[in-house]
Order: C-alpha cells, then structure tokens, then sequence
C-alpha cells in the first residue's frame, strides 16, 4: 500500500498515487474519505482505503467511489451500513477491520473485538459488507529490537485468529508501516503500508553511523525559493519582529519569500540553515508569515537567486531531517506542513536533478 493522505506527504498526492501505482503499489492508502474521493475525481483508478472518518460524516461520495473504509467499532459499522444501499450500488461494501493492537488511537480495543467481529459477520451473511482487509499500526516500528513490536504482534496474531474463527477471510493483513517493513520482517503480512519511505525519508534511527537496514532512500522534495531583495545594513541592525538577531557589523541582508503561511515553522528562526550563492546560511531573526531573512556577510547575492531550503543534499544544502532537527520536530511534518501556495513542479526520468526557473517570485 502506497500511503498518499496528506497531500502525499506534501508532495502531491494525485502525482505520488500515479507513480506508486505504475511502480507496482496495489493499494493506495489515505487518511480521510474526502481525500480517497479526490484520487477518484483525479481519475485514479486502484483500490483506495481511508481510515479515518467520524461516524456523522457522509460517506455516500466515498461509497459510491469504491472507496473502501475500516470499522472500528459497532457505531461505525452501524453509520456505513446506514449509508451503503444506493451509494455502493446494493452490493456488498469492501471494510477492513481496525484492531488496535496497543497503539492507543484507532482501531477496536481487542476486549470489544468480539462484538465487532460479530455485528461485521452478521452484515455479511445479509450481503451488505465484504471484509477485504484487517488492519492495526505499530507504536515504534522503526526501532530495531523494540520490545513493544513483539508486544503489539502477539495481540495482531490473536486478532487474526479471532478473524479466522469468525469465519472471516481477509485478503489483506496490513500491520506494518515503513520502518517494521524495513526493520521488523515478522510484522509483514500479506500488505504494508508504505508511507514516509516511498518520499525517500528514512524513519529509522541511525546505528553505530549506519543505517540499520540495506535499503538507501532518496529524499524526493526540493525546497526553493527566490531571492526577493537584498540590502547592505550596518551593524547593530536589528532584523525581522522582535530584533531577537541583530549584525554584528555592516553586512548584507537577503529576503526570501516563504513564511510560516507556506510551512515554514517559526522554530526554524535563528535556528535552520539554507544554501545560498555558494555555502550554508543560518536563517536571521524570527520567520515572518511570509519571509524570512539570511544574513549573507559581504558575499555576493542579488535578488534572483536561488535558495534551496532543503533538499537531497546533493549540493550542500540540508535535509528535510536537519531541518527538522533544528526545529525539534521530525521529517514527517517538515514536508507535509509545505502550504498549498507554494507551486509543486514534479519531475522524473532524465527531469530528475534538473535545476529550472519558474516564472514569478517563487521556484
């Protein structure tokens, strides 16, 4: 399953499905049903799940897209079968069934499986329901040799004996995120769900300097931006809300036009680094709404020129993950907290690596 909620992680989720589809993903995975019925409205075809919708919401688009949902309780069971009839065309609705195996968000709590199991095999021998898939997600599954994962799996096993013992068979048992598919082989079933990976992002935590599994991953995301304006001020100078940078001597200053209104966090201020003409900078003073600042010495840099905020580092610029250390957060939320009005420009093949203009202010 090729997981593509969130926009895709930031980087356009229609694209990314179409890409991870072509490359061989069976499944396509989404958080929300409004975000399974926008693949469908961008003619995608392959078999999507959402998993996460409140039972007053209307699932007649979804329904009547094919999409296919999970249940995690009775209620929710109860809400789709109210809406299923005309919507899914009078046949049998695809579900997975969630369990929660110790995560502690969704996903039926094992003591109450039973009766979910129950209700779910009851909708099924009338017709209304097919259970294509059974479903739970790991608390640390990108940590090799955490204890937690054997925990989580012994619940797993007993959920799917229970499914069995329904008389339930399950094409697709879905446990294992990016980092338990790459770290954790006992967690594969028959499906996982690849999300951060299929971005070239690693959930992994080095070991010992390496990476603790043979897979090398690719960050697929390049941050630009343009120089908007540059300026020599003298020392003392106070930058951006609050002055909390001020120069240490006569120096010039460059504006980049990208704030915390296109994803950029504010924890970033005096904190990240981005290249520009040539090296490393350290963003100046607070990140504003819509800008922020670099101090740039006396090297040469005029309005235009490139800013790569992040990227594969393949010119020196930082990672994805080193901005998300410097904003004491994780990868995860850099790339998909980027704003709907910065462009996405997708490239591939022989595009790959290719550095091009856009029009305006913004690359």
């Amino acid at each position: 399953m090729a997981v593509v909620k969130a926009d895709g992680y930031g980087h356009g989720a229609a694209p990314v499905a179409r890409e991870a589809v072509a490359a061989g993903a069976a499944v396509l995975g989404v958080a929300t049903p409004g975000e399974a019925v926008q693949l469908r409205d961008a003619g995608i075809a392959a078999p999507v799940v959402a998993w996460l919708w409140v039972p007053g919401e209307d699932l007649r688009p979804a329904l009547a897209a094919g999409v296919q949902l999970t249940v995690s309780s009775t209620q929710q069971l109860a809400a789709l079968l109210d809406q299923a009839g005309a919507a899914a065309g009078g046949g049998p609705v695809p579900v997975h069934v969630k369990v929660d195996t110790g995560l502690g968000r969704g996903g039926v709590a094992p003591a109450a499986l039973p009766e979910l199991l129950a209700a779910v095999t009851a909708a099924r021998l009338a017709g209304r329901v097919e259970v294509v898939g059974l479903m739970s997600h790991l608390a640390n599954g990108e940590v090799p040799e955490d204890p937690s994962v054997a925990d989580q799996l012994a619940v797993w096993d007993r959920a799917r004996r229970a499914v069995r013992a329904a008389g339930l068979a399950p094409r697709w048992e879905h446990l294992a995120n990016t980092g338990a598919t790459l770290v954790h082989p006992a967690t594969v079933g028959t499906l996982v769900r690849c999300g951060i990976g299929l971005y070239g992002l690693d959930p992994v935590p080095p070991g010992g300097g390496e990476r603790q599994h043979p897979v090398a991953l690719r960050p697929a995301m390049t941050l630009r931006a343009a120089v908007a304006l540059v300026k020599r001020v003298p020392a003392g100078h106070g930058v951006s809300y609050g002055w909390t940078y001020r120069t240490t001597r006569e120096t010039t200053l460059a504006l980049v036009p990208l704030g915390y209104a296109d994803g950029i966090p504010r924890a970033a201020s005096n904190r990240a680094q981005v290249w520009l003409a040539g090296r490393r900078r350290t963003v100046a003073g607070q990140v504003a709404m819509d800008q922020f600042v670099v101090d740039c010495g006396d090297d040469p840099v005029a309005a235009g020129d490139e800013v790569l905020l992040f990227g594969p580092g393949d010119r020196g610029e930082p990672t994805a993950s080193e901005w998300a250390v410097a904003c004491g957060t994780i990868d995860y939320e850099i790339v998909t907290r980027v704003g709907p009005r910065v462009p996405r420009r997708h490239v591939s093949g022989s595009d790959r690596g290719a550095h091009r203009t856009e029009q305006g202010g913004r690359w």
